[in-house]
């Protein structure tokens, strides 16, 4: 695997369990907003973290952590991941993967060989909007198939979308809402403007809180569970 950073102790990475947290390098979309530039653009100049570090560390902690988060970068563009993950849950740790939805071969893998625990994939706008808010030409169909997949795995998961005024109004709230309706959890992030992939974002405004609430609001009806974060 190519582990790029790792932090032992995360308490909010993993909704409601102690975790620690592998950041893997490289992504196949370069979202203008993204903030882990490192990990998406400069990840072959970082060090590798060694594998046998992390499973070793682990062993110190069991009992103390519930499991680990893995992110990134993108985690399913590695073919090596189910390996990685087997590892650790052999030791009985929880897994958690955040994804951004193109790879659902592995995702699909992943769920049936009972390799991770809980799933965490990005919405980062109404499905049209996805080559314009990327940055590349996404492949459609495998994110809505990792969608049904992730929905249809018996899992906890939940889907979230960092909030970005020019590319999230209120007819994209409920676009979003209507296409992923009957989902459990769903979270709208709050947009951090001062480090981006994409400098002309640096300079953009984020909503205030109380339009992401009324955001959330709007958005309600569609699941189980809305909630706004970072705000």
């Amino acid at each position: 695997m190519m582990i790029k950073g790792f932090q032992k102790l995360s308490l909010i990475e993993y909704p409601e369990k102690i975790a620690a947290i592998v950041f893997v390098g490289k992504c196949d979309f370069k979202c203008h907003f993204c903030y882990n530039i490192d990990l998406v653009k400069n990840y072959d100049k970082l060090p590798d973290i060694p594998e046998k570090e992390i499973t070793d560390f682990l062993v110190t902690r069991k009992g103390l952590l519930d499991g680990i988060a893995i992110t990134g970068g993108e985690p399913t563009v590695h073919k090596d991941l189910p390996e990685f993950i087997k590892k650790v849950k052999d030791m009985g740790f929880l897994v958690m993967l955040e994804t951004n939805g193109s790879n659902p071969v592995i995702l699909k893998e992943l769920i049936d060989k009972k390799l991770v625990d809980y799933i965490a994939m990005d919405i980062k706008a109404p499905l049209e909007k996805y080559d314009d808010i990327t940055g590349v030409k996404v492949n459609k169909k495998s994110i809505q198939e990792s969608i049904d997949i992730i929905r249809n795995s018996g899992l906890d998961y939940e889907f979230r979308t960092t909030v970005i005024p020019k590319h999230f109004k209120e007819e994209d709230a409920l676009v979003i809402g209507k296409w992923l309706k009957g989902s459990k959890k769903y979270f709208l992030q709050q947009f951090r403007p001062e480090k981006t992939l994409n400098e002309e974002y640096r300079k953009m405004e984020s909503y205030p809180a109380e339009k992401l609430k009324e955001l959330a609001e709007k958005m309600k009806p569609f699941f189980d569970s809305v909630k706004v974060r970072g705000v």
